[in-house]
C-alpha cells in the first residue's frame, strides 16, 4: 500500500569511451515494467568532473568519431551561455557520435522537480526486483508525477520506494554524485548535470537495470507532459525526432531561481540527451530562456539541415510560479 558561479566555470571532460549497443525506442502505449532485463552495454570510462576554468569553447565537447561536430557544438554552447546572469551547468551525450559535452557538469544543484524522473526510475526497478506488474495505484501516481509534476504523487512514491531503494538505484544507475534530500524533502536532492545524463541513458539505451518495457514506459510519460511544462530542452527539437522531458523550477526564499530541464531525444536514427541546470537567475522566465538558448544550439549542432518544430508552450506557462517541490519556508 502506498503512503504518502555568476560566471560560468567550464569543466571539460576528457575523452568519453564507451562500447554502446543500438536500440530503437518508440513512444508506445503504457505497458508494465515487469520483464527480463537486457544485457547492459559496456561500462563507460567516466569523464572527470573537474576541469580547467580557462578552457576554450572548442574543448567543451569531445568525440573521437566526430571531432568537427564536437568543436562546432562546443563553440555554439559557449555562445549560448555568454553573458547570461546566474550559474549554469550543461551536459550533452550523443550515442551515435560518442560525443560528450560538459560545462560545470559536476556542480551540485537543488533538484526541484527534476528528481521526479529519478523517483520514476527507482519505482520501475522496485517493480522489476519484486517480479510483478505495476499496480493501478503506482501507474496513476507515476503518470501524475511526471506528466503534471504533481507533488503529492511524488511524495507518495518517494515514501513508497523508500530511501534504501532510492539510494540503491542511484548506485546502480551510476549516479554517484547525487545526494538524496533529507527526510521528505525530495526537492532538495543534490543533482549534477553529469548524473542526469547517466539517468537519461538508462531510459534510452539497453541496460541491465531497466527492461525495454520499463524504459518505454518512462519515455512515454516524459513525452506526455502537459503543454505548460514542455519548455526547456525540447525547444528547437527537429521534426522527426521525439522529445522526452522533465523540468524543475524553484525559487529559494522568494528569489534566486533554480530552473532545470533534462531531455532525451529519439527517432530518425538519432539518440541524444541534454541536461541544463541553472541557479541564481533573476526570474523563472530568464532561466527558461537560458536553457532554451543552449537547447537550440545543441539541436542545430547535432542535426544540421533538419527543420526545428515548435512545442507550442509559451502561451501556457504559469511564469514565476514555483513548482512547489520545496516549501517556501524551508
Amino acid at each position: 500500500m502506498i503512503t504518502s558561479v555568476a560566471r560560468v566555470t567550464r569543466r571539460v571532460p576528457r575523452a568519453l569511451a564507451a562500447a554502446l549497443l543500438t536500440t530503437a525506442l518508440t513512444s508506445t502505449a503504457l505497458t508494465s515494467a515487469a520483464g527480463t532485463a537486457q544485457a547492459a552495454p559496456a561500462r563507460d570510462a567516466r569523464p572527470p568532473l573537474t576541469g580547467d576554468a580557462t578552457a576554450d569553447a572548442a574543448s567543451i565537447c569531445s568525440s573521437k568519431t566526430s571531432p568537427t561536430t564536437a568543436r562546432r557544438l562546443g563553440t555554439a554552447i559557449a555562445a549560448a551561455l555568454r553573458g547570461r546572469t546566474g550559474t549554469e551547468s550543461v551536459a550533452v551525450y550523443d550515442r551515435e557520435r560518442r560525443l560528450w559535452c560538459g560545462v560545470s557538469s559536476g556542480s551540485h544543484y537543488d533538484s526541484a522537480s527534476v528528481v521526479k524522473a529519478t523517483i520514476l526510475g527507482a519505482l520501475l526497478r522496485k517493480v522489476l526486483d519484486e517480479k510483478r506488474h505495476m499496480s493501478a495505484s503506482e501507474k496513476s501516481l507515476a503518470k501524475k508525477m511526471i506528466t503534471k509534476s504533481d507533488n503529492n504523487a511524488a511524495s507518495a512514491l518517494w515514501a513508497h520506494v523508500g530511501r534504501t531503494r532510492m539510494q540503491r538505484f542511484l548506485r546502480q544507475a551510476g549516479m554517484t554524485h547525487t545526494t538524496l534530500g533529507e527526510g521528505r524533502y525530495w526537492g532538495l536532492t543534490q543533482i549534477t548535470a553529469y548524473d542526469e545524463i547517466s539517468l537519461l541513458r538508462r531510459f534510452t539505451e539497453p541496460n541491465g537495470l531497466l527492461t525495454t518495457k520499463a524504459r518505454t514506459y518512462a519515455l512515454t510519460l516524459m513525452h506526455e507532459v502537459i503543454p505548460s511544462q514542455r519548455w526547456g530542452t525540447p525547444s528547437g527539437t527537429p521534426s522527426g525526432i521525439t522529445w522526452h522531458v522533465k523540468n524543475g523550477w524553484l525559487p529559494r526564499h522568494g528569489k534566486n531561481w533554480r530552473v532545470h530541464s533534462i531531455g532525451a531525444f529519439t527517432g530518425g536514427g538519432r539518440s541524444y540527451t541534454i541536461a541544463v541546470l541553472t541557479r541564481d537567475t533573476p526570474s523563472m522566465a530568464y532561466g527558461v530562456a537560458t536553457i532554451e538558448r543552449v537547447a537550440h544550439a545543441v539541436h542545430r549542432g547535432l542535426n544540421p539541415g533538419l527543420r526545428a518544430m515548435s512545442t507550442e508552450h509559451d502561451a501556457h506557462i504559469p511564469w514565476e510560479r514555483s513548482d512547489g517541490s520545496v516549501p517556501p519556508t524551508k
